[in-house]
């Protein structure tokens, strides 16, 4: 608000306003706060809705203190009563509050234009959050080049304001405020609902300006042009919130006027038609002077048309050509926006290439909401069909483009440009070609789901819905045969789709991709399982071999559509929570799937028996079936069910076969299903049969005498096989009753001598049936250990199980050692955990403790088998898969193992200290195992900081310690060894670790302890070893001091005195550099420095004319030798080596104890060296051992 004279009275200004106002210039201002003082005092007298965010309460913007009502009073007399409001304020009322003031002000225009006007433009910057003042004075004439020459903008910065002078005619208006404004958060970018909530009470009242304004005094030629002088010259300023807020007000102006334009051209259409009826008239009944009206009110509102127009081409040249490619992104996003707005809702003036062209260029921009509000405005167009032929030219130059956006790097972006896509395709046929669609509809197999579910309505659209059946004789057949040959004919194309995009493993994400457009397509599963079953005929084609292959798969990745829902892996975007009516639909799915697949399975597997691949996706229906379903007390069905799933098992052996019958099984043998006894019956059948089978076969193959596997080739193969069908059912089912453990157990105790061991295969297999029978002993030992001789007989099973699997961990074959290394870190896991959640008061598993030997040999596993390069291991498969895909599963094979070391240092069955050996290849396999080293260090921390520490400590001493040796073999190549400064920057990542220095500072202090005891405990300095032969670890040591809190800092510093002070040190000697830059690091970090530039700053002292032997004598009780920079400078006697009375001095104070204070900063000649390197790196020191 322009701002008034201060220290009167409110009556006194509003005589002294009058007399200004009459005389139509002069200058006003106004306090800022004596402004917002008067406008608390109004709100204490009027009835409004306020705001808690608004700009008076907050900001103290400067107000005006009288009201556009106000200044009417005069001649008002309905407002007498009433204490007005600013324009300002009106804002937090509501739109209807906008239109009863807005009223107000237009009176009051009408009465005093020019004050008026000052309350609108006070107005406009007010909003924008401007806490400063207006200066306004009167112009004669906007081509006086005087006055233009005074339009500037600048900056004062000795007074710490900012300027703004320009031109709203007939005013020339001056804003001031200070320099700061641009790092304040003005109205319209403020954070929470009420940055929101102000953005869009702004656009209201700028809408219901114009519209209440628009039968008055819009066309006076005064107030529209000094309001767009005023929006375009701010919107012109380097200030953001002047630019932003007015360029937001003049494109919502434009966008008012073009309402206006609409009713402009509604009217004239009106007195169009009027005048026409009267021309038709007879002589007798046509009125002249009615033609007259008729005729001078159209050419009125065509002036008032044309009068429109001028001003929304002044506001668009003058506003929008600047500022669509303003530097600020928001902006842009502004007039992208109300473009679109101005092509559809006035397409006569702005549809058309002139105006399209911004539309295209933009969609180029870097900010994703730019583009994102291009593509939504063209969303608007393409989806009228009468605006359609106006965009021909647009489409032929951007198509390419808006097909390119949809690789957008924003997943927002990409979705709406497919749906734009969408758009185009159904409303133009000739715009997308072939090769257009080909790529578009590969979108179907996307990672994100809104991207995959738009190209699967694009999809379906474009070759599904309109497909016609392939049916000589329609008029011979019923309607519902009519409905299940269009089914099968829509299928016939969706498998063509299928087989062209050549993605054999994704049908999932394709059902996924049309689930939401074609759910009734893939729902109909008569139709599916019907031509499924389908035998060709002379009169029909039907499936091929491929094509049925992957038609199962579609059925089964619909049942699973319906049974779970969208959730893929791999797949982001998706829904997370139903609400109760897609619950309802999915249970109503998932009861009609249930009911039409137990009968119809069978029959499905009976035909398909013969090929693997399909059995194996057929085998996974029943694990969606419902429960609760009326058609489960069918236990006929179960039983036909069962003995066909009884017979593919016969004769069928795959991973992928019985994996997916165990899980169907024991999905069927739940307690709480209806066919459970049924389907217990058939699984302990078949597990009785498979059991007996290999009973017979062990004892032909077992020879007692001798002690070895003697079994021919078919006998092997028939042992592989049972092995494989009971290891995956004991995966998922207890087979305790079958004591599976006694019958394998033999099998492992065969001498491999005169190749009497059983092949890897077996070997592998029954290590894997062991471990499950452990696993499942120890899950269930809360009914099974009911007594303490039971519990001595789980702990002897569990130790015997280690001792054969620990001799496996050298076996020759890698998956032989890989089984064996997973079963006995699986079983050592389950055992700690059930020791943690057993109940004390009864039987429970007793506590086994892996013994050294074991340790060592995971141990040893690990580093010759987990960190190695792909090539490194001899035993890796060659040959069938490319050389890429041969790595990852190598990788995600170690990965496993790696995890599974992991855990037993986690869960606490192998010492902390285990884990030394794995965080030494933290920094070297970063990229192939830093996440779970990462992981493991974070677990380890939460048990034990101390311990944690402990470890990295050892990690980092024996990696140094290594390196060492290596050294001193005469550079003979030791395994494990890493360079210094590896070494160094594996501390450094180590260092990095601890973030809360307040929570990890015991932590960080024993690292510093540990480390100087490293160094200096039991060294003896003789002439032959002047310095530790440790002492370089120290320069990997200080990678810590910054971690270290100021107090610990000066502890840890005197504790390394104690350890040096015994010693003679001369620091002229490179051999102690390590030493220097440790202790400077200490000292250098206390200060606020890092270790290098304090070595190097020009606090070093003078080394000339120093004797590396000399000493210097204590002052007093002080530390040794304390001095200022001054005084040090002076000095002529230096100190070289640490004073054993020094020592004395710090043995009563504990080294590690934490002082109340800090003592006060004092430096030493301990505490200032020199650097021998010219490189000043950050916090990094190359030092050579």
């Amino acid at each position: 608000m322009i701002p008034e004279p201060a220290g009167s009275s409110r009556s006194s200004r509003r005589n002294k306003n009058s007399q200004d106002e009459a005389n139509s210039s002069g200058v006003v201002n106004q306090s800022e706060d004596e402004s917002g003082n008067e406008n608390r005092q109004k709100s204490g007298r009027r009835r409004k809705r306020a705001h808690d965010g608004s700009e008076n309460g907050k900001c103290k913007s400067a107000k005006a203190s009288r009201s556009s009502g106000s200044k009417a009073g005069g001649c008002h007399g309905k407002h007498s009563d009433v204490e007005a409001v600013t324009l300002f304020e009106v804002i937090t009322m509501g739109k209807n509050a906008m239109q009863v003031v807005i009223d107000d002000w237009i009176e009051a225009y009408v009465t005093d234009r020019d004050s008026s006007l000052l309350d609108l433009i006070s107005f406009f910057i007010q909003c924008c959050g401007c806490k400063g003042v207006v200066t306004a004075e009167m112009c004669q004439s906007k081509e006086d080049s005087e006055v233009m020459s005074k339009m500037v903008e600048e900056l004062d910065e000795v007074a710490g304001l900012q300027y703004k002078k320009f031109l709203a005619f007939p005013w020339i208006l001056t804003v001031t405020w200070p320099m700061d404004t641009d790092s304040v958060e003005y109205p319209l970018i403020q954070c929470g609902p009420y940055g929101r909530w102000f953005h869009s009470e702004f656009c209201d009242f700028v809408s219901v300006l114009v519209a209440q304004c628009q039968h008055s005094v819009m066309f006076d030629s005064y107030l529209m042009s000094t309001v767009i002088s005023l929006l375009t010259e701010l919107s012109d300023s380097y200030v953001r919130a002047f630019r932003h807020t007015c360029t937001l007000a003049a494109v919502k102006l434009l966008s008012s006027l073009v309402d206006v334009a609409l009713n402009l051209s509604v009217s004239i259409r009106n007195s169009q038609k009027l005048f026409e009826v009267q021309k038709k008239k007879t002589t007798r009944q046509k009125s002249t002077q009615q033609e007259r009206i008729q005729k001078r009110k159209m050419a009125e509102l065509q002036e008032k048309r044309t009068e429109i127009e001028n001003m929304m081409d002044v506001v668009f040249k003058g506003v929008f050509l600047k500022r669509y490619r303003d530097v600020l992104p928001e902006i842009r996003s502004i007039c992208m926006e109300e473009l679109g707005l101005w092509m559809k809702r006035y397409s006569s003036a702005y549809l058309n290439d002139s105006y399209l062209k911004y539309m295209g260029w933009m969609m180029h921009d870097k900010v994703p909401d730019v583009r994102l509000k291009c593509v939504s405005a063209l969303q608007g167009l393409f989806g009228d069909p009468l605006l359609l032929p106006k965009l021909d030219l647009f489409t032929s130059r951007f198509k390419g483009r808006m097909i390119s956006m949809t690789l957008d790097k924003d997943n927002e972006v990409a979705v709406q440009t497919m749906k734009l896509l969408l758009l185009i395709s159904k409303n133009s046929d000739d715009v997308l070609g072939p090769e257009d669609y080909k790529q578009l509809l590969q979108f179907v197999y996307s990672s994100q789901r809104p991207l995959a579910a738009t190209a699967g309505e694009l999809l379906y659209s474009r070759l599904l819905i309109n497909v016609a059946a392939a049916s000589a004789s329609q008029d011979e057949i019923n309607e519902e045969e009519a409905q299940k040959q269009q089914t099968f004919a829509r299928l016939k194309v969706l498998l063509q789709f299928y087989q062209e995009s050549e993605l054999h493993k994704h049908v999932v994400y394709l059902v996924d991709s049309l689930w939401d457009c074609g759910g009734a397509l893939l729902k109909d599963w008569p139709t599916l399982t019907s031509a499924l079953l389908q035998e060709p005929s002379s009169h029909s084609t039907g499936l091929t071999s491929a094509e049925q292959d992957i038609l199962v798969e579609i059925l089964v990745a619909s049942v699973r559509q319906a049974s779970e829902g969208p959730a893929l892996a791999g797949r982001s975007g998706a829904k997370k929570v139903m609400n109760a009516r897609e619950k309802k639909i999915q249970i109503d799915d998932c009861s009609k799937l249930t009911e039409h697949l137990l009968v119809l399975l069978p029959k499905l597997l009976s035909k398909f028996s013969s090929s693997s691949d399909t059995v194996a996706s057929l085998m996974k229906i029943p694990q969606y079936f419902l429960l609760e379903c009326p058609e489960a007390a069918n236990t006929q069905a179960v039983s036909v069910l069962m003995s066909e799933m009884g017979s593919v098992l016969e004769l069928h052996w795959d991973p992928a076969v019985l994996e997916a019958a165990a899980r169907s099984y024991l999905t069927l043998c739940g307690e709480e299903t209806a066919w459970c006894s049924s389907a217990r019956t058939a699984r302990d059948d078949l597990v009785q049969g498979w059991v007996e089978s290999l009973k017979a076969l062990l004892g032909d193959a077992l020879q007692v005498v001798g002690d070895s596997f003697s079994a021919d080739e078919a006998k092997t193969g028939d042992i592989l096989v049972t092995l494989k069908k009971l290891r995956a059912f004991h995966n998922c089912h207890d087979l305790a009753q079958w004591n599976l453990f006694e019958l394998l157990s033999p099998l492992l105790s065969v001498e491999s001598n005169q190749g009497g061991a059983p092949p890897p295969q077996v070997l592998q297999e029954v290590l894997q049936c062991l471990s499950y029978s452990t696993l499942w002993s120890l899950n269930t030992s809360s009914d099974t250990l009911t007594s303490r001789e039971r519990a001595v007989a789980q702990r002897l099973q569990l130790r015997h199980f280690c001792e054969r699997a620990h001799h496996f961990l050298s076996h020759c074959n890698h998956t032989v050692r890989q089984q064996a290394f997973l079963g006995v870190c699986d079983v050592l896991t389950a055992h700690n955990y059930q020791l943690h959640v057993w109940d004390p008061t009864s039987f429970g598993p007793l506590l086994y403790t892996p013994s050294p030997k074991l340790q060592r040999a995971l141990l040893t596993f690990v580093c010759a088998h987990i960190f190695v390069r792909p090539d490194c291991d001899s035993q890796s498969s060659v040959g069938e898969n490319s050389e890429v895909e041969t790595r990852l599963e190598d990788l995600h094979r170690r990965r496993n193992l790696l995890s599974a070391y992991c855990k037993l240092i986690v869960h606490g069955v192998l010492e902390m200290s285990m884990a030394a050996e794995v965080f030494m290849y933290y920094m070297k396999y970063y990229n192939d195992f830093g996440d779970i080293i990462k992981e493991t260090m974070y677990r380890t921390r939460q048990m034990d900081k101390i311990e944690s520490g402990r470890t990295l400590v050892l990690c980092l001493q024996q990696l140094f310690v290594r390196l060492r040796r290596e050294q001193e073999s005469s550079g003979r190549p030791q395994p494990g060894v890493q360079t210094f400064t590896s070494i160094k920057e594996l501390a450094r990542r180590f260092a990095l670790t601890f973030g809360d220095l307040v929570k990890f500072r015991e932590c960080v202090v024993m690292i510093h302890r540990n480390g100087i005891e490293f160094v200096f405990q039991e060294f003896s300095q003789t002439p032959e070893t002047p310095t530790p032969p440790y002492l370089s670890y120290l320069t990997i040591l200080s990678e810590f001091s910054s971690k270290l809190l100021k107090p610990d800092k000066k502890t840890v510093f005197s504790y390394l005195q104690k350890h040096t002070a015994e010693h003679i040190i001369n620091l002229r000697d490179e051999c102690w550099q390590p030493l220097i830059y440790y202790r400077a690091s200490l000292v250098a970090v206390a200060e606020g420095e890092d270790a290098v530039s304090y070595v190097s700053s020009d606090r070093r002292p003078h080394m000339s004319n120093r004797s590396p032997f000399s000493k210097q004598k204590l002052e007093g009780g002080k530390s040794p030798c304390p001095f200022s920079p001054a005084d040090y400078k002076g000095s002529k006697v230096h100190k070289s080596s640490f004073s054993p009375s020094h020592q004395e001095k710090t043995t009563d104070v504990d080294p590690f104890s934490v002082p109340v204070q800090p003592p006060p900063k004092r430096l030493t000649m301990e505490g200032s060296f020199h650097s021998t390197s010219n490189e000043a790196e950050d916090e990094t020191v190359e030092v050579e051992l």
